[in-house]
């Protein structure tokens, strides 16, 4: 039989040796699930920019945008 196992991360195995890579831990979003809706799509729009500004910057994430998303928005119930 065989297994398949999934994976959130990209194939860093292109990326010059030089590239700074995050690899986690990624910050959790979990504790602001009590906030209001309002409020939770703002602490969403600042997590998407700062993971923005880090690519900016060059570093390189670990975690696919579309996995972070996904993550984000599941940990803010939105």
């Amino acid at each position: 039989m065989t297994t398949t196992t999934k994976t959130t991360t990209r194939d860093l195995g292109s990326l010059p040796a030089t590239a700074e890579v995050v690899a986690g831990p990624w910050p959790n979003y979990s504790n602001c699930r009590h906030l209001s809706e309002r409020d939770r799509w703002e602490v969403y729009g600042m997590a998407k920019a700062a993971r923005g500004a880090l690519e900016d910057r060059g570093v390189v994430m670990a975690e696919a945008y579309d996995d972070f998303v996904r993550r984000v928005t599941r940990e803010l119930d939105i």
